[in-house]
């Protein structure tokens, strides 16, 4: 080891699928560096296989992650250079290395970028939808009032929204997206860049009533049209209007407050406050 070499971090996309997914530039660095901090060894490995790269790996995941950073931060320290990569695309995108890169950079460790695949982009540039401006929300919570809650506060947003999720809860997720969000244009991504690559357009209602039609494996990239009327207010009512229109009707609180922050853009708490007789603080 060249002990007068400064040592570097290098965070590495690898392939979402298709193994030939990667740069020539990623090769040679995962070649050169002195290890890899993997996010699940065995199936670094079989990417490292096939390009014949012997470099030694080390696991490093969300689970050991304040463990093994300090120790990773020390060879680098020693003018070691360590690759950064996830089991599949761009790490600290929905995978773990925040604590890593934070740490790195802030023991004065210059950390390169090696740019490559992300389902999150492949997903967007097949969707038809607005690429100009988009949220990447990832997975969203696990619990049903924290996922409603992540929902809405994206509902007014004008861009795409994009979510991951698992085969096991997607038919799920579509149905709170649909309830909180309305009809919307929806793209549901599969299996990217793989044998049995697989993109849906249609809408949230749509996929609600007919489901997604597809076995459950492999993650979905799910991507959602933005608010329509979102720019400058546009086409939206007053809430005394909304108000108005909603007298007579019968309808809880909820429903009456939840139909008031779509048509007004109230939040949905002054919404339910209005809803319910009082005035929004």
């Amino acid at each position: 080891m060249d002990k007068d070499r400064a040592g570097e971090l290098f965070v590495v996309s690898t392939p979402i699928g298709n193994l030939e997914d990667i740069s020539f530039r990623a090769v040679r660095v995962l070649s050169e560096c002195d290890v890899i901090a993997a996010e699940d060894t065995r199936v670094t490995r079989v990417l490292l296989d096939h390009y014949d790269i012997r470099t030694p790996t080390v696991s490093y995941h969300a689970h050991n992650a304040r463990e093994k950073a300090p120790l990773l931060v020390a060879r680098m320290r020693e003018g070691q250079r360590v690759s950064l990569v996830s089991d599949a695309g761009t790490p600290l995108v929905s995978d773990p290395g925040e604590v890593l890169v934070r740490l790195a950079a802030d023991s004065g460790i210059a950390v390169r970028p090696v740019p490559g695949a992300s389902a999150l982009i492949a997903g967007l540039v097949v969707s038809g939808l607005d690429a100009s401006r988009f949220v990447f929300q990832g997975f969203l919570p696990r619990k049903d009032s924290d996922c409603r809650r992540e929902i809405r506060n994206l509902a007014r947003f004008p861009g795409t929204l994009v979510f991951y999720e698992s085969p096991r809860r997607v038919s799920k997720t579509i149905a709170l997206l649909a309830e909180e969000l309305g009809d919307r244009p929806a793209v549901l991504g599969r299996e990217l860049t793989k044998i049995f690559e697989s993109v849906k357009r249609g809408t949230l209602f749509s996929f609600r009533a007919q489901g997604t039609g597809e076995p459950e494996k492999g993650e979905w990239v799910l991507l959602i049209g933005g608010c329509p009327d979102a720019p400058g207010g546009e086409g939206l009512l007053s809430s005394t209007e909304v108000l108005s229109a909603l007298e007579g009707l019968s309808l809880t609180p909820g429903d009456r407050a939840r139909l008031l922050s779509r048509l007004s853009g109230l939040s949905r708490k002054d919404a339910y406050r209005l809803a319910s007789g009082v005035e929004p603080s």
